[in-house]
């Protein structure tokens, strides 16, 4: 198949210009297309979609510097080069505001002329390139996370049901070895179906389909139900988790799901990483714009060549030798995420066997008064 010729627009009010402009690119090889004004040069931007414009700034009409932002706003991938006699720095600078790839001052020579075009000619194949291969991967990205929703979670979902329907004794009596080796296998798909979970979240979370979904929420609200929940698992290390202190207004902008991770994720880890008899303090504080939250623990730290990669996906800090790594090392990597995805950030500080505390800042929410 013959590959398809750039199209190059001049538009100009001075028709030798214009002519002497197509004369030069023709013999390049290339195809041209005229207009005497901006007016009918945004036209034929929008009939012939060109590659690349070539536009005067001093115009009637409709100058210069509204046909660059009208052609951004028809095809953002259009390649602009303002040509003009009346060259400023400062008309330069606003040209480049408004999307110009280049500036050509007149009078240029053809030589001038034909680099800047072959240099705009290449930019716009790399960007249609990098276009191309976005959506590629936006594509594979989609296929791969329907592939694992359904041809391998589902799957792993219903081995795990036989698991526990052998393990209940709903099919005969297990003997004791065999019931052992069976526990161990649920075990470790158990955590295999966690990993695969956290990865969707992470998908799910790149793909920003939580921004939408953000409404007025109680942040007081939301940690006081974890902390009901989270109650048991501070039991085997006698953990005492206290929600201490609270601004009066505890209002964020947010989803609440996806917030209940966040600071699930989090509450879990000063728990789960705490020292026998240690301490968890959760704090609510107005802070300007933002309301922060703290997660205080007494547990065993985090090294300082740890902290700048804790949030990075599947980076798991090494513990101590009586201490098992755990998890699947994207749990922090989804809370920045999420918190990210809000508009926040999250922050951590910590001290080799003093603890650890993470500092969640939200933007303030506004109340819902159609609730009222």
């Amino acid at each position: 198949m013959l590959e398809k010729k750039p199209v190059i627009l001049v538009i100009d009010d001075e028709e030798a210009m214009r002519d002497s402009c197509c004369q030069i690119l023709l013999k390049e090889g290339l195809l041209t297309e005229t207009a005497e004004d901006g007016s009918i040069g945004l036209e034929k931007v929008k009939e012939t979609k060109p590659d690349l414009v070539l536009v005067d700034l001093k115009m009637p009409g409709v100058n210069g510097m509204e046909v660059l932002e009208k052609t951004k706003e028809i095809d953002p991938n259009i390649i602009t080069v303002v040509i003009t006699g009346y060259a400023t720095v400062e008309s330069a600078v606003e040209a480049m505001k408004k999307g110009a790839y280049d500036f050509l001052p007149k009078p240029f020579t053809p030589d001038q002329l034909r680099i800047i075009i072959r240099r705009g000619l290449e930019r716009r194949k790399l960007t249609l390139e990098t276009e191309s291969l976005r959506k590629e991967k936006k594509l594979i990205e989609d296929s791969f996370i329907t592939m694992v929703s359904h041809q391998l979670r589902s799957p792993l979902v219903a081995i795990m049901q036989y698991f526990e329907v052998i393990i209940g004794g709903m099919v005969g009596e297990v003997p004791g070895k065999q019931k052992e080796m069976i526990l161990k296998a649920r075990n470790r798909l158990d955590s295999l179906m966690n990993l695969i979970d956290d990865w969707l979240d992470v998908a799910r979370l790149d793909s920003g389909q939580i921004i939408d979904k953000l409404k007025p929420l109680s942040l007081k609200k939301i940690i006081k139900k974890l902390i009901d929940d989270m109650e048991p698992l501070t039991k085997d290390g006698y953990i005492s988790l206290e929600l201490g202190s609270c601004s009066k207004n505890d209002l964020v902008q947010g989803d609440e799901e996806t917030l209940e991770q966040v600071f699930s994720n989090l509450i879990t880890n000063a728990i789960r990483y705490n020292k026998p008899k240690g301490r968890v303090l959760i704090t609510i504080k107005e802070n300007k714009d933002f309301i922060a939250v703290e997660v205080q623990d007494t547990g065993i730290g985090i090294a300082k060549d740890h902290l700048p990669f804790i949030f990075d996906q599947f980076y798991r800090v090494k513990r101590g030798e009586d201490q098992k790594i755990k998890g699947t090392g994207l749990g922090l990597s989804i809370a920045k995420k999420i918190v990210e995805a809000h508009g926040g950030s999250i922050q951590v500080s910590s001290e080799i066997g003093k603890g650890s505390i993470f500092t969640v800042f939200l933007f303030k929410g506004e109340k819902d008064d159609s609730k009222a």
